[in-house]
């Protein structure tokens, strides 16, 4: 995680009013969920009337578009400096897994909010949301061939280990009800549970790929 830079900070060149509200809602969208979330508390907690909510943003839905889209387009050039870097596998997995879950961990919403918006507006999500300059994996997948061929770990496809990768990242999160029930957690069981995922993915990733 080192010099890597922080997606929660102040947007760059933003109003006072404008940061609050963005704070604000991003604050009760990670605790309560787009359905939990109301106008008023975001209004509230942000200390302004619930008319100048509605100056700043129409609805509900597009402040939380918003604030998912402002945390895509931070964390992406992050993702695209860790892909693409050069630096060696192992450490490349783990620095990508450290920012993901700690991404994932402080903005809940946006799996879901990701999965949602695949689901109902697919081709509005590429075309407004999602960022148009991906990283492009060709790095991390000839590093995973040079590693393969070396013998260093186990032959495997390289879009398979990413996809992997992402998977073991994401899904606790985005079942995080499941936990309580399936697992029997409480709530204090939960957020230990999802602490440990950093270093319980990297263990998992690093055992899988040996030869």
């Amino acid at each position: 995680m080192d010099n890597l830079p922080n997606i929660n900070q102040e947007l760059p060149g933003a109003e006072s009013t404008e940061q609050r509200i963005f704070d604000a809602a991003r604050e009760l969208f990670v605790q309560k969920g787009l359905d939990g979330a109301k106008m008023q508390e975001i209004a509230d907690r942000a200390g302004i009337n619930k008319a100048l909510l509605h100056y700043y943003y129409r609805s509900k839905e597009k402040l939380y578009e918003m604030v998912a889209k402002a945390v895509i387009n931070r964390a992406f050039p992050v993702i695209r400096q860790l892909v693409e870097s050069e630096e060696p596998l192992e450490q490349k997995i783990a620095r990508f897994i450290d920012f993901y879950i700690e991404l994932i961990s402080k903005n809940t919403f946006i799996p879901l909010f990701i999965i949602t918006e695949l689901n109902k507006h697919p081709d509005r999500f590429f075309e407004t949301i999602f960022p148009t300059d991906l990283p492009k994996p060709e790095v991390f997948f000839r590093q995973v061939e040079e590693e393969i061929a070396r013998g260093n770990i186990r032959p495997i496809k390289p879009q398979h280990l990413l996809i992997n990768i992402v998977a073991l990242c994401v899904f606790p999160f985005v079942a995080k009800p499941m936990l309580r029930v399936v697992l029997g957690l409480s709530q204090a069981e939960i957020n230990q549970f999802l602490a440990e995922r950093k270093e319980e993915v990297k263990r998992f990733v690093f055992q899988a790929i040996k030869p």
